[in-house]
Parts: C-alpha cells; structure tokens; sequence
C-alpha cells in the first residue's frame, strides 16, 4: 500500500485501483485494530473516490468524442 502521506488525488486510475484493492482485502482478513481499520477505511474511501474521478473523466471524454462524431456524420450527410 502506498504511503499514508502520498494523497490519493496524486494517484493514477491502476495505482489507485490496486491499493483500493488492497485495503479490501485487509479490511476482509480482519486481525487489524479498530484504530487500524478505520483508518483503512478513510484511505479506501479517499481511494474510491479517485477511481470514481478517473472513470467518470474517461466517460466524459468518450461522450465528447461520440458526440463529435455525430456531428460530423450529420453535417456530412
């Protein structure tokens, strides 16, 4: 898992991805103090919400790019 003082937003989508699904899998294996697990579980939601950012920039960039080929198609026809 990365470091507690590297912030979240610095992450890529696959770095931020794969220690979200590290966090998980600690989380699920239990053995961890409460202090330990509410811990994680602000980095996973700080994770989350990284992944959540990427995606949603990938979908806007996609939309753009659709939307953009049908207006060439229409003014084209």
């Amino acid at each position: 898992m990365a470091s507690g003082t590297e912030t979240a937003a610095a992450l890529g989508y696959e770095e931020a991805r794969d220690e979200l699904i590290e966090v998980v899998r600690r989380l699920e294996a239990g053995g961890t103090t409460l202090e330990e697990s509410l811990a994680l579980w602000e980095r996973g939601e700080e994770l989350a919400k990284v992944c959540r950012h990427w995606l949603e920039g990938a979908r806007a960039r996609l939309d753009a790019s659709l939307a953009a080929e049908r207006a060439e198609e229409e003014s084209g026809e």
